[in-house]
């Protein structure tokens, strides 16, 4: 498995191996052994998969607080989407800083966002299934968001002339100057 660090300290983009021949292809895309080995011992305990019909569907800006706070594991399973972690660690040095990645089915890439950032993505394709593992299971009650357009952020989501679809809960979240975080930076 490639590992690739970004610029904001735990995110890392993971691109498994794919053995392929003349049927498809094959690929593991999660195995605790091999992550311990590279010094990633985190404990998935619940798997989501979720549909995004249209082309520029937004879903996010994203989290989960103390005391289930959520480690996610993020690849997509058809289509092609661009996902987004925001640092939220309050006295990190990458404190409101973004980093996005292209996931598609065809490049097989994903996403490993710790706890202590927002998490979001814009869908590329229509049709485009996102599937993530959890390190801790929904909890409603910690359950939180951050306007996705807020220019304090400054993501550049690439929607060009494409409207963005939300829900309503995403519609209505705050802006990221209101925005308390639950999260410190433990240096």
């Amino acid at each position: 498995m490639k590992i690739e660090r970004t610029p904001l300290d735990g995110v890392l983009v993971l691109t498994p191996k794919r053995f392929g021949d003349s049927r498809g292809f094959f690929s593991e895309s999660w195995s605790r052994r091999r992550m311990a080995e590279s010094g990633l011992d985190i404990d998935f305990v619940q798997d989501n998969h979720s549909l995004s019909a249209e082309v520029g569907t937004v879903r996010g800006l994203h989290y989960q607080s103390p005391p289930h706070a959520q480690a996610k594991l993020v690849r997509c399973g058809r289509g092609r989407l661009f996902d987004v972690a925001v640092d939220i660690r309050r006295g990190s040095p990458t404190f409101g800083q973004w980093f996005g990645a292209e996931l598609s089915f065809g490049n097989g890439r994903q996403m490993l966002i710790p706890e202590g950032f927002l998490h979001g993505f814009v869908t590329r394709e229509p049709e485009t299934e996102i599937i993530y593992k959890c390190s801790d299971y929904y909890a409603p009650e910690c359950d939180g968001a951050v306007r996705f357009d807020d220019p304090d952020i400054g993501i550049d989501w690439g929607l060009g002339d494409v409207a963005p679809i939300l829900s309503d809960k995403d519609a209505a979240a705050p802006a990221f100057a209101e925005f308390d975080s639950p999260f410190e930076w433990k240096g």
